[in-house]
Order: structure tokens, then C-alpha cells, then sequence
């Protein structure tokens, strides 16, 4: 008896996992709870394969063992047209069941996919989701309310019953947003922004988290989400809005710098046009956004004159700087128009003597794109004053 229960003592750590809460099988929204039946039904295919062959793995070692001379010994056997059906048919199959789940899972669970239920039993009719944006940086996460004009760190609030829109970026590098309890995983990504619809159905604290490494603070990038009823949202938007922090660029550009373990903390009034700045890469002073560039590409773009006005953003304060395919962080300063190039260029042809001349190019009324981000970020005249280093001029 003594060694009966010594054979089985490796098993005296198991109850401690009876704590352990398994929220991606028992979430407390539709959508994760959707995705679980999914994974749920995947695995059960799969383990209609999977479980005979290890039972005849088991089998066929026992039944064709050396000491067992009652078996079958068939040297010359090497065919059999019923057993190569049921090998490859029931495989078949069961592949075709699991591509066929997939594909429909895949586009009803689409995370872009505006919700089509709150729950299993009540549709979304013409309730609008709640607006949240969601900035992944190093290394916490910043939600920002547009509708309530606050915004929180490392802390999100929605109602219960009512369907979320997150709209994420990130400030430096990759991230993973996810909240088991609620929706799935999406990426958040500098430059870029992404969509994810998600709903809670019962109130309470969810634990969230990146997912995905993003460096030395990466275990500190956890958040609290809270499920609430109607009330309890509104005195959350309350207690925020009487935070007395205001989160504009200048405060913003504080809160980017690398932090680890950050506490919640709440601000009131918010910038409506941070979160379009920060996924535009302009939120500091004098930097072009992606959607000027952009909107100068649709016209007919600027050509090699873009590339000799260029200054290094190297100023302490400013942010994060954010390299470009591979090249030092800069930002543009001056721009001169194609033919103002070529003018200068074709002005006059030095003999290989003179010395060429490193002055920097200045631009000259180029008028700025109408309607980026409600009004212009850049004044209609633009000029250089530092060229970088090793930069050519006469590009």
C-alpha cells in the first residue's frame, strides 16, 4: 500500500490548480465565448483522429509483441484496399469539416466586423457601440473616451450589454491588445490603426494584457478593464473627468517615454485630435503627418527635392523618435517644388574646380493639403536650417 501511494504522490501538486480559472473557456463576453465554441469544435474533430490512432498505437504494440505467438505473422502482406479508404477517407473528412468551421468562424469573428448580437438571445438592433482608442506604448496602454472627452492609463471602463470599438496604434513597436474574458487577440502598431468589436455580459474585473513581447517593460503592460452597469460607467466617466490632468501634446509626449509598472492614472479634458496625431507619427511640433505626405503623394508627389531638405530630429523632450527604413529619425523642414530644382541645377554648370554649394535649399509657397486632421498642420511657407550630415544638397 505504502508504495501504491508513493507511485501516485507526483500527483499531490494537481489540486492546486483548482484555482486556476479558465477564462478562455468560460469567458464573460459574446464574441470569446464565440471563439471558444470554435476552439471547442476544432478540437473535437480533431480528436476523432487523434484518439484512435494512439489507442492503436497502444494496441498494435500489445497485440504484436515478440513473446505473443497467437498473432497474426503475414511477412508479405503489403495491401489493403479497405484500409487505405478508411486511412485517408476519415482524414479527408475531417479536414474538410475543420477548413468548412474555419472559414465561416473566421468571418464572423473578423475582428473589423461591426457586432451582429449581444448575446445569444439579444441582437444589437440600433445601439451604438462606445468609442474607445487604445495606444500601446512602452510599456503601458493608454484608452482614450472621445465621446466622454477622458482618457486613462493602464485602467479601461465600458458598460455592460453594450458593444466596444477599440481603434488601436502603437507608439514604437508591435504590440498584442487582448482581453480574454472579451474579445481576441489584435495587434496594435505604430503608423497604423486596427479594429477590434468586443462586448462584455457580465459585470465585473477582467484582467488585460500585451500579448506579445515588446521589451524590457513588456511583464508591467497589464490593465484592469471593468464591466459596469449603466451607473457604474457614468460615475467612472465622472471620477476621470474630475482628475484635473490634462492630456494634450506637450503632456503627451511625457507620458511616451519608456515607464514600467505604471499606476492608473485619469485625465480630463483630452485633445480630440491626439489619437489621429499619434497614428499620423505628428504629435510634435513641426513634424509633417503621414497624412500630408500622403495627401502631397495623391497630387503628383514631391519627388528627389524632399529628400535634400530634411533635418535630424535628435532635440531632447521631443518624443520617441521614429527611424524610417532604416535611416536616422528626421523630420522635414523645407520643401522646394520639382522646377524649382531643376532651375537651380541648370543655372549654371560648375567647372570640376569650384567648389560645390552645400547651402541648404529653401522652399518657396508650396501650399499645404486642405482638410488632414480638420485644418492645417504646416505653415504654407517651409524652410531648412540645418541640412544632415553627409546629406547632399544638390540631389
Amino acid at each position: 500500500m505504502t508504495h501504491f501511494f508513493k507511485r501516485l504522490s507526483w500527483l499531490a501538486p494537481l489540486p492546486l490548480l483548482a484555482g486556476c480559472e479558465a477564462v478562455v473557456l468560460r469567458p464573460s463576453g459574446d464574441i470569446a465565448a464565440r471563439q471558444a465554441e470554435l476552439l471547442v469544435q476544432s478540437t473535437l474533430l480533431m480528436l476523432i483522429i487523434i484518439v484512435p490512432v494512439m489507442a492503436l498505437t497502444v494496441w498494435f504494440a500489445w497485440r504484436y509483441r515478440a513473446s505473443n505467438r497467437q498473432a497474426t505473422y503475414n511477412p508479405d502482406w503489403d495491401h489493403s484496399t479497405k484500409l487505405e479508404l478508411v486511412i485517408w477517407a476519415i482524414p479527408l473528412l475531417i479536414i474538410v469539416c475543420l477548413g468548412a468551421l474555419t472559414w465561416v468562424g473566421t468571418h464572423l469573428l473578423d475582428p473589423y466586423r461591426p457586432l451582429d448580437r449581444i448575446d445569444a438571445q439579444t441582437p444589437v438592433s440600433n445601439q451604438q457601440p462606445l468609442q474607445v482608442q487604445v495606444v500601446a506604448m512602452d510599456w503601458k496602454w493608454l484608452f482614450i473616451y472621445p465621446e466622454q472627452g477622458v482618457a486613462s492609463v493602464n485602467e479601461l471602463a465600458v458598460p455592460v450589454d453594450r458593444p466596444v470599438q477599440f481603434t488601436l496604434t502603437a507608439t514604437s513597436v508591435m504590440n498584442a491588445f487582448y482581453i480574454p474574458a472579451m474579445a481576441g487577440m489584435i495587434y496594435a502598431m505604430p503608423g497604423m490603426q486596427t479594429t477590434l468589436h468586443g462586448v462584455f455580459n457580465e459585470a465585473g474585473e477582467y484582467q488585460g494584457l500585451a500579448s506579445h513581447y515588446s521589451g524590457h517593460g513588456f511583464s508591467g503592460m497589464r490593465f484592469k478593464a471593468h464591466a459596469l452597469d449603466g451607473a457604474g460607467f457614468d460615475s467612472w466617466v465622472a471620477q476621470a473627468a474630475d482628475s484635473g490632468e490634462t492630456l494634450d501634446r506637450a503632456r503627451y509626449l511625457e507620458l511616451e517615454k519608456p515607464s514600467e509598472n505604471v499606476a492608473p492614472m485619469a485625465f480630463a479634458p483630452v485633445d480630440p485630435q491626439l489619437f489621429s496625431r499619434v497614428v499620423n507619427m505628428c504629435v510634435e511640433d513641426g513634424r509633417m503627418c503621414m497624412a500630408e505626405m500622403m495627401a502631397y503623394d495623391a497630387q503628383g508627389g514631391l519627388g528627389l527635392p524632399g529628400i535634400a531638405n530634411v533635418t535630424v530630429l535628435a532635440e531632447a523632450g521631443r518624443g520617441t523618435p521614429r527611424p524610417v527604413l532604416g535611416l536616422p529619425p528626421f523630420q522635414v523642414t523645407g520643401i522646394c517644388t520639382v522646377e524649382e530644382l531643376d532651375r537651380m541645377l541648370a543655372s549654371a554648370a560648375p567647372a570640376e574646380s569650384t567648389p560645390r554649394d552645400m547651402s541648404p535649399l529653401r522652399g518657396r509657397a508650396l501650399e499645404a493639403p486642405q482638410g488632414i486632421l480638420g485644418r492645417n498642420l504646416i505653415p504654407n511657407r517651409l524652410t531648412q536650417t540645418t541640412p544632415p550630415a553627409g546629406a547632399d544638397q544638390n540631389l
